[in-house]
């Protein structure tokens, strides 16, 4: 068929909801049917001579120009799914089908928007994500991840994060985010002025585009972080209330976000909002169960299942790690002065000195009433082990100011190495536990290294 004797078929041919579409072998349109506006939101005018690869969504062109070598190796496609970026920034998903005329030297093909199906699929399928994410997530950041995942599956998330609201502490933070530009904020009350903060406080979607001015309210301060083209935050409603928002950002015009977007990820936030409250839940009773409330250290079985843990690691590994036994010598005197509560602020705040003694791969345990065990590894020699135990007998000699009082207290500690002392979990105890109550014996207030 020439060319030319597409017109003649033109008034017919631009009554179907689907458009009719014909590429010479350079990829350039020579005819394309009026729906073709509906579809990508150009005028036939304005695609005629067009490389229509270059309507084709990035991420999908390298994919789509394969394909069009097989059409035009005679090999027709049926059902070929990709996306395209309207004039207008949105994003199209469209099902072909074509075949290639040798005689005509085009390519034929029969477009159809499919958006709608697709999005409902992506949709039903999200619920189905989001139930596995809930049981097979670890923990909460584990969980943020895989709900990024499944947004990004959905619309373009490149730049993703999830604020969460601490009512009691009246504390907005940002356990998850991810942004080309920008690290995470430090947490920050609820009246800061941020657009995440305004979504949690108004429980309203929230989108900012910077193409079309809008009033914003008074409650929003200035803009904190880079200044996005596109920013859109839907609240996370729990039947607690509002726990916090999702948000995603754009800082690229190949990226703008609209209300069909803003619908679909608050349909996302409704499903997410009571799975991670109940993953909060869960991570509260798990922290419950291996934790000391009072001081926030770990409990005794959590203390000694960490060290059982490390202990297997070296054993496999090769390395040092230590075990400091630490008893409080004038613990009860102090508590029987000054008073329990007195006494329960002393021992957070022993706890408090011996954290910032230590590394973060380092343990500390409470494992007794005014006994705290600490776990270091690695360590190179057992002399380095000592080094660290001065240091936390130094800190907790000074001063505590509790309750009005000064009180002073001193620290009796033994230290075993692994495996220098003992290759076991329950030897090393015993030789950490023996040498900290020979320092005790000789007048506490002091380190000592258990015998060889």
């Amino acid at each position: 068929m020439e060319k030319k004797e597409f017109a003649a078929f033109g008034k017919v041919l631009d009554l179907l909801l689907d458009a009719i579409c014909a590429v010479d072998r350079d990829g350039k349109v020579v005819y394309i049917s009026a729906a073709c506006e509906r579809i990508f939101g150009y005028t036939a005018d304005e695609l005629i001579g067009a490389s229509l690869i270059d309507l084709v969504h990035p991420e999908d062109r390298q994919a789509t120009l394969r394909i069009a070598d097989e059409v035009m190796a005679g090999r027709p496609q049926q059902d070929y799914a990709n996306r395209y970026l309207r004039k207008d920034g949105k994003i199209v998903h469209v099902m072909w089908s074509a075949s290639w005329s040798e005689a005509d030297q085009l390519r034929i093909a029969v477009a159809r928007d499919v958006t709608d199906q697709k999005r409902s699929q992506n949709m039903q399928l999200s619920l189905h994500r989001i139930s596995e994410a809930a049981h097979g997530a670890d923990d909460l950041v584990e969980l943020y991840r895989r709900i990024h995942e499944i947004i990004g599956d959905l619309m373009p998330a490149r730049n993703f994060f999830v604020a969460i609201y601490d009512k009691d502490e009246d504390l907005l933070s940002f356990p998850y985010f991810e942004d080309e530009l920008d690290e995470a904020p430090a947490p920050r009350r609820l009246d800061s002025g941020t657009f995440s903060a305004e979504v949690i406080r108004s429980g309203q979607p929230l989108l900012f585009r910077a193409d079309q001015p809008m009033q914003l309210p008074a409650t929003i301060g200035p803009l904190v972080g880079s200044d996005s083209l596109d920013w859109l935050g839907v609240p996370l409603r729990s039947s607690n209330g509002i726990v916090g928002a999702i948000v995603v950002q754009s800082y690229s015009g190949d990226v703008r976000y609209s209300e069909d977007d803003q619908s679909l990820l608050q349909f996302v936030s409704n499903q997410i909002a009571s799975v991670i409250e109940r993953k909060k839940s869960e991570n509260r009773l798990r922290y419950v169960a291996r934790h000391d409330m009072l001081t926030g250290l770990p409990n005794r079985e959590w203390f000694d299942s960490c060290l059982q843990d490390a202990l297997e690691r070296h054993a496999t590994g090769g390395g040092r790690l230590a075990l400091l036994y630490l008893d409080l010598d004038t613990f009860k005197e102090a508590n029987d002065s000054f008073g329990h509560a007195a006494g329960d602020m002393l021992l957070r705040d022993v706890a408090r000195r011996i954290r910032s003694c230590i590394r973060e791969s380092d343990i500390a345990g409470r494992v007794g009433g005014d006994e705290i065990a600490v776990v270091l590894d690695p360590v190179r020699n057992p002399a380095d082990a000592a080094v660290v135990a001065e240091k936390i007998r130094a800190a907790l000699a000074e001063p505590f100011t509790e309750s009005g009082h000064s009180i002073r207290i001193s620290a009796s500690i033994g230290i075993a190495v692994y495996p220098d002392h003992g290759e076991d979990r329950d030897k090393l105890i015993r030789r950490a536990d023996s040498a900290m109550y020979k320092a005790k014996k000789s007048g506490g207030n002091c380190c000592l290294m258990a015998d060889s």
